[in-house]
């Protein structure tokens, strides 16, 4: 069982609703160091192992976000000292997270059994793309290839081309992820129940992302979803929903799908219902759109943009990445902060008691192994761990 720490200093230190949270993170790339961030960002005292070289994901540690508001060691798990104190860590830990293929972490001596029967209230959490099962759980694997087999990149692209690649935010952020934390909190309120024990949790990139299509394929049995792309409501073949090009090359994007805001959208862009196709006849959608997008290649984004700015029509520009900041809603509410010179996303969802922050900057490897030792309270001398050069 993990031992007593002192979880009050840590609420006086840091804000968040999981402050007190001990959680070790095994340093892997992408949805893993993710999950991880977003319980750090919520006040968790996550302290990432990092391995002797760094990762293989090439940033510049003092640029890497996803490493913010963590702590970082650094251990090499190809020895038994380093495994012994992981193992260490994990005792003391209320979760645990790790990205390796099935088999990995057992083999280094800090897998499940390993680490549950140190603590057994420990929640550990395994981010994977394929699930520690079946077929394809040994193979290797991106993005890509995952959300391609639950039909999620199916559904993104027009009709007359191939799907399109939505980033990596679909399969690894949203369907792994997002998951992943949801698991861990799960798990963490059962652990501390009455009778409440530690478990795995095995969030598999697959899994995730199918369940996102839960609505879709609710549709599809319905009979309301046509299991092809751009020939339905939400998937760019309505003419009320999707985007335009505008006169100086930029985009808008519209969402007018209920009638009421549908009809604004018409009186902005100066046209009467009467004047173009019916919306409630698909034979004719290619027809509307033509005659939308004529309207919005008459003026530049920034002017469309100030047509719709009190509008209920649901039409907003496009913006690029370094463009988003200065949104001005989205500067009013403070989505994105400052911190250090780096400009990036502030933690979310908000809360009103226990707000997140950007507390710190990205971890460098192994630069807290002393103050770790000394507040993880381990018999681990800091001076026998891996140093950041080694």
């Amino acid at each position: 069982m993990a031992a007593e720490h002192d979880t009050a200093k840590r609420v006086r230190e840091n804000d968040g609703p999981l402050a007190g949270v001990r959680v070790v993170e095994l340093a892997g790339i992408g949805p893993g160091p993710f999950a991880a961030m977003l319980l750090a960002d919520l006040g968790a005292d996550v302290v990432r192992v990092d391995r002797p070289g760094g990762s293989a994901l090439g940033v510049d540690p003092d640029a890497d976000l996803t490493n913010r508001n963590k702590r970082s060691v650094v251990l090499d798990l190809k020895t038994s000292e380093g495994a012994a104190a992981v193992l260490d860590l994990a005792e003391r830990a209320d979760m645990l997270i790790e990205a390796n293929r099935p088999g990995v972490a057992e083999r280094l001596g800090v897998g499940p059994e390993a680490c549950l029967a140190r603590n057994p209230r420990l929640v550990y959490g395994r981010m994977t793309g394929w699930g520690q099962d079946g077929p394809l759980a040994p193979r290797a694997g991106h993005d890509l290839g995952y959300i391609a087999v639950t039909g999620a990149l199916g559904i993104a692209g027009p009709a007359a081309g191939p799907p399109y690649a939505p980033a990596n935010l679909l399969g690894d952020y949203a369907g792994g992820s997002l998951y992943l934390v949801v698991g861990l909190l799960a798990a963490l309120h059962h652990a501390r129940s009455p009778g409440g024990t530690g478990q795995v949790v095995d969030a598999a990139i697959v899994d995730g992302t199918s369940h996102l299509t839960t609505m879709i394929h609710a549709m599809l049995g319905a009979g309301s979803w046509q299991d092809r792309r751009e020939a339905n409501l939400l998937d760019g073949a309505a003419p009320f929903y999707g985007t335009y090009a505008t006169a100086d090359g930029g985009h808008m994007a519209v969402g007018a799908l209920e009638p009421a805001f549908y009809t604004e959208l018409l009186e902005r862009l100066g046209l009467a219902p009467h004047d173009v196709p019916p919306r409630d006849d698909p034979t004719r959608w290619a027809e509307l759109r033509d005659r939308i997008a004529e309207c919005f290649r008459s003026r530049s984004r920034a002017e469309w943009t100030e047509v719709f700015a009190e509008s209920d029509a649901c039409v907003a520009p496009v913006l690029s990445l370094t463009e988003a900041p200065q949104h001005p809603h989205l500067a009013a509410r403070k989505t994105f902060v400052e911190h250090r010179g780096l400009v990036q996303p502030a933690p979310a969802p908000r809360f009103s008691a226990t707000p997140g922050a950007v507390r710190t900057s990205p971890a460098r490897p192994g630069v807290h192994a002393v103050e770790v030792a000394r507040d993880w309270e381990l018999p681990t001398p800091a001076t026998s761990w891996k140093d950041a050069t080694a």
